[in-house]
């Protein structure tokens, strides 16, 4: 298996990058683009739901984009050590009546010696916001800018 840099264990700046890599494969919204940031077998718990391996993966971020519309993603690094990685998070997107969510949550992830991610637990709350309440504003098709405020800036 090709190693996914950086790896652990993890320091400061490798952290952060780790988190910033994330962010930018789920802004892309393509599935199978990010599962491969995933072991084979990786373990998910995302809300009430439980499931492993990138097939699970996939199916379950194609849902997830075909009924979360305009997704956009910031993750903030909260802790780290070794392998494992503290992440709180915040995403806008509409439903397909066009209306507005912001979604809060934290994840706790566990990579392997390559750099996949082994164990992903996320817990999510959504609350519904008025489309002048977004925060989240840059071109749907890419990652974030480096110029677009974080979680912390955004009061968030």
């Amino acid at each position: 298996m090709e190693p996914r840099p950086p790896l652990p264990p993890f320091d400061a700046r490798s952290a952060a990058q780790k988190v910033r890599g994330a962010e930018d494969g789920w802004n892309s919204r393509d599935p199978m683009r990010v599962s491969l940031a995933y072991t084979q077998d990786s373990v998910w718990r995302n809300r009430s739901e439980i499931f492993s391996g990138r097939d699970q993966i996939v199916a379950f971020l194609t849902r997830k984009w075909n009924r979360e519309l305009d997704y956009r993603l910031i993750k903030e690094l909260w802790a780290f050590t070794d392998n494992r990685i503290a992440v709180r998070f915040a995403y806008e997107y509409h439903d397909d009546s066009d209306n507005w969510f912001r979604a809060y949550g934290n994840e706790n992830w566990q990579f392997d010696d390559n750099g996949l991610m082994a164990y992903r637990h996320a817990s999510i709350n959504d609350l519904p916001i008025a489309p002048s309440a977004r925060k989240f504003h840059w071109d749907r098709s890419g990652p974030r800018p480096v110029d677009h405020p974080g979680l912390t800036e955004l009061g968030l």
